[in-house]
């Protein structure tokens, strides 16, 4: 029978391999892994799932148990995954696409997220995005302009105001700036 497992703080491709890395060493067979998730091939023992929780918790993630952490973490890696690992574009309506892979009522998954994290949903969007931005901007291969069309900002004036209410500056002197001051994701 198989089990579906929640890993919180599961961000990019190299957290799903540390993971897989992880259920190798302790020989726990898995069908899947994609982020923030791992369906296995049968139930974890009380045993076993107490040490797969302790290394993982040892590499900076931790198993997620109840039904509410679980759909905001889901909420979390459907943005991530969007705005940080897709190469399609972002010109989305977030309520839609959530509820759409959720199964849920996008109203009430907002205020759950809102309930349980410190800001509203709509604000861990736009600071993944201004995240993403600081990326691009490091990066130097794109313009303002196409940074902002590829982020789904109606003007660069727009990204500019709200790159500088979340960082201080402007992306000009931030890219300028010899401190980066980027997060990783799992600290967004």
């Amino acid at each position: 029978m198989n089990e579906t497992i929640h890993i919180k703080n599961m961000v990019c491709p190299k957290c799903i391999s540390a993971v897989s890395n992880i259920l190798e060493q302790l020989e726990i067979p898995y069908v899947s892994i994609k982020l923030g998730e791992v369906k296995l091939v049968s139930s974890l023992n009380a045993k076993t799932k107490s040490g797969l929780s302790k290394v993982l918790q040892n590499s900076g993630f931790s198993l997620i148990d109840d039904r509410k952490s679980q759909l905001i973490e889901q909420m979390k890696t459907l943005v991530v995954d969007k705005i940080h690992h897709s190469s399609s574009e972002l010109n989305i309506k977030w309520a839609d696409y959530v509820s759409d892979n959720i199964h849920l009522d996008y109203k009430y998954l907002s205020a759950l997220f809102s309930s349980v994290e410190s800001i509203t949903f709509e604000q861990f969007i736009i600071n993944q995005k201004i995240e993403r931005v600081k990326e691009l901007i490091v990066y130097d291969e794109l313009t303002l302009s196409e940074i902002a069309f590829r982020m789904n900002y109606s003007s660069v004036a727009y990204l500019s105001n709200q790159f500088k209410k979340l960082t201080g500056m402007t992306p000009s002197e931030f890219k300028k700036s010899t401190n980066k001051n980027r997060k990783s994701l799992d600290e967004i």
